[in-house]
């Protein structure tokens, strides 16, 4: 009986910790995305967002970023992450200076700054926030995309 107990406890676990990952494919370990990305021939959108304070950043986030159209072509075509720079938040010091170094690389200026990398981690585009909602960023997203493609040809 107690056995049947642990297994039920350990598969819901596993359900619910499943579950956030699929709800949650932004990865904040920069390197982790990276290697993903090369593995998978994806272009990475790294997202340098305020969470909790920006107004713009949590704009772009409702109006985009949590929208079912972005996920199905970001699940397809890109590899998500996020460096972000909250104030009320707690973040672990590796991930606070990981995002400090990002910042520092890509010389971003404001908040928010969305960039396209292709799969090896190399900058294709700086972009942010764009009115128009999911589909017009998907939109966006693809002819930058597409156009770096077409050069690289």
């Amino acid at each position: 009986m107690k056995t049947n107990i642990w297994l039920s406890i350990l598969a819901l676990f596993f359900l619910l910790t499943n579950g956030w990952a699929q709800n949650n494919p932004w990865f904040e370990d920069f390197q982790a995305a990276k290697a993903q990305a090369g593995k998978t021939g994806k272009y990475i959108l790294l997202n340098f967002s305020g969470s909790d304070w920006c107004i713009w950043c949590k704009r772009l986030s409702n109006e985009v970023f949590v929208k079912d159209d972005f996920f199905q072509y970001a699940n397809d075509n890109l590899i998500l992450a996020v460096a972000d720079f909250p104030r009320q938040n707690n973040q672990s010091a590796e991930i606070k200076a990981q995002n400090e170094a990002l910042l520092k690389k890509y010389n971003i200026r404001g908040f928010p700054t969305v960039l396209i990398l292709d799969p090896e981690g190399n900058l294709v585009f700086q972009t942010g926030y764009r009115q128009g909602g999911a589909d017009a960023y998907v939109s966006h997203v693809k002819a930058i995309i597409e156009q770096h493609l077409a050069q690289n040809d």
